[in-house]
């Protein structure tokens, strides 16, 4: 793991790398997998220094004896971990668990790397080299995520819905409606492809996971997921020129950008 400098880190010894709070109440501790000891050590301690409880394992083998036991809020896993494939070891951890998981990744040209990871599961990425305050940013955001749909889970999951930028999306009946309070129709694959947006806010999503979603409620094997963004773009931003709602993400697929609010 690659990182950069970064200004205004208070001075180490604080707090110990297993305690401060804050994470979600009973979303546990932050574990960091990487294998560079130097790396773990700045890590957590800049973590701690900033309230999140964090731990770190060096291999495989030590991080499954924390999955073991106390589960993890959020893991932190570098894909090259040594002699260890980290996106083997990040399929395993999902086919047991749910938890938030952030991928370390290089600068390959292809990205071929973020994008698989992203398909097995993964909730965010960073690409070397990063800084720590942009680390613990997509930490706390991926934390804050995790903590909505778990509120949003408690609730009926026909009721409710979404409001982001004035706009508001009712599950149940289906209805859109706009900052000026007037509905916009969607089809049913328009409306599978926001509520998968919505459910999965500031999060880059491949096209194959787009897909997926709007397969549930549409048949369109034969269109394009591109096409689909566009009309729903046409739908929800001002200017299609300078999208701020959907962002492409290069070589990944899209971004809904927006801060949302589930009711």
């Amino acid at each position: 793991m690659s990182l950069q400098p970064w200004p205004g880190r208070k001075q180490a010894g604080s707090l110990p790398p297993t305690e401060g709070g804050d994470l979600p109440q009973g979303a546990g501790y932050v574990l960091v997998v990487d294998d560079d000891p130097t790396i773990r050590r700045m890590v957590t301690s800049y973590f701690s220094d900033n309230n999140l409880p964090a731990r770190c394992a060096s291999s495989r083998q030590e991080m499954t004896r924390y999955l073991s036991g106390a589960r993890p809020g959020l893991i932190i896993l570098d894909l090259r971990l040594g002699s260890d494939d980290g996106l083997d070891i990040l399929r395993d951890i999902r086919a047991r668990s749910d938890v938030p998981i952030i991928i370390i990744t290089g600068h390959r040209p292809d990205e071929i790397d973020r994008v698989v990871g992203l398909e097995l599961g993964a909730d965010d990425y960073l690409t070397k080299p990063f800084g720590l305050r942009e680390l613990l940013a997509r930490a706390r955001a991926v934390l804050r995520r995790q903590e909505l749909g778990r509120a949003a889970r408690e609730k009926d999951p026909e009721r409710g819905g979404y409001r982001f930028m004035g706009w508001q999306l009712e599950r149940r009946a289906r209805r859109l409606t706009d900052p000026d309070g007037e509905v916009v129709t969607l089809t049913k694959g328009e409306f599978a492809l926001l509520l998968a947006f919505l459910e999965a806010p500031k999060r880059p999503l491949t096209r194959e996971q787009l897909l997926q979603a709007t397969r549930v409620h549409e048949d369109i094997f034969d269109r394009s997921i591109d096409v689909q963004v566009l009309r729903l773009r046409r739908k929800l931003e001002a200017d299609l020129t300078a999208p701020r709602v959907i962002r492409t993400e290069r070589g990944v697929g899209y971004v809904f950008t927006p801060d949302v609010l589930p009711f």
